[in-house]
């Protein structure tokens, strides 16, 4: 793990996606409104967290990888509070394009007693348009010369469009790898890309396959590899694990590490940052889902969205090593 780990800082990712701000307000419950029957959050605090394509990128900052984003956001002021978090975070924001009329998407989440009480959304889910999608390239072609992937974070917002995919692998060709954390309805969208990291739900979806048994999970990944012509599929289980899909017929099953799962938001960016970055560092297929495997147990156990270190890791790895058997005398 240490020779891939140490190639993290020279290892450059693009992350091109749906960037959002994750609001989380704090309080306590101990009365009924009397207007309507629900309750009255007493508010503590307040916290803002990178969401989406952002948090994605802040996961690769948090694992010490060189790090590049290219995303939209509104001309106002939660677009600039998100440029000032990603600058905070060392994250290299360049690429951000400005849309006038366009509100930065951010999604605010109640907790009362750490249980989620309600979430609003603020955002426009309209796809870019051509003009955007020719920015969008325009600031991937700069980047070239110093990244070894690219991550596409498709949260369904307008940025993932099937023009902007199939130009993007025209732009790049094939020696970048792309990876891609999808979404229900745009399976489409990603035909010949390296990587697709679904959920059983998306993989279900994209599959056209049933998920209810191993059987199933394993006709399901072996018809994402098929349909989409790439490289792998790492599908994610939830309580377990994960499954990674390889040409050939290589299929390796991976026991989740997570001890107490708390909250799966943002799971999925962490998946993928870590699998990505490992890979592209020089990692193979496998050793990579692996440490992802070990980020997730991490932030599972964690409320919000979160981010993870190569030093957590590295103890999940040492906590959850097989003991060696000891011959009986």
């Amino acid at each position: 793990m240490n020779d891939f780990v140490k190639k993290f800082p020279g290892t450059g990712v693009l992350v091109i996606g749906d960037l959002m701000v994750d609001r989380y307000i704090w309080g306590n419950v101990n009365r009924i409104s009397p207007e309507a029957p629900v309750p009255v959050v007493e508010v503590s605090k307040e916290d803002r967290l990178l969401g989406g394509a952002a948090n994605v990128a802040n996961n690769i900052s948090s694992l010490g990888g060189r790090t590049y984003i290219i995303g939209v956001i509104g001309d106002d002021e939660r677009g600039r509070v998100l440029l000032e978090m990603l600058k905070n975070k060392g994250i290299n924001a360049e690429g951000i394009i400005t849309v006038a009329g366009r509100p930065t998407t951010v999604k605010t989440r109640i907790y009362a007693h750490d249980q989620q009480v309600v979430r609003f959304d603020r955002e426009i889910k309209d796809e870019i348009d051509n003009k955007t999608i020719s920015l969008v390239l325009e600031r991937v072609k700069r980047r070239l010369p110093e990244i070894k992937a690219i991550i596409l974070s498709d949260y369904c917002k307008g940025v993932i469009t099937k023009k902007l995919v199939k130009k993007l692998l025209e732009t790049i060709g094939p020696r970048v790898l792309v990876a891609v954390d999808p979404k229900i309805g745009h399976f489409g969208y990603y035909i010949g890309v390296s990587i697709i990291t679904p959920n059983i739900h998306e993989a279900s979806f994209g599959s056209g396959v049933s998920i209810t048994d191993t059987k199933s999970l394993i006709s399901a990944g072996e018809e994402l590899l098929r349909k989409h012509k790439c490289k792998s599929v790492l599908i994610t289980r939830g309580g377990e694990g994960m499954t990674l899909f390889e040409k050939k017929d290589k299929i390796t099953h991976i026991p989740t590490y997570a001890k107490e799962v708390y909250d799966v938001t943002g799971a999925g960016d962490t998946v993928i940052a870590a699998f990505t970055l490992c890979h592209a560092a020089g990692a193979g297929l496998k050793e990579a889902a692996k440490f992802a495997n070990h980020a997730a147990g991490i932030v599972v156990g964690e409320v919000g969205t979160a981010v993870v270190t190569p030093q957590e890791i590295k103890n999940s790895i040492r906590k959850n090593k097989p003991r060696k058997k000891t011959q009986a005398r």
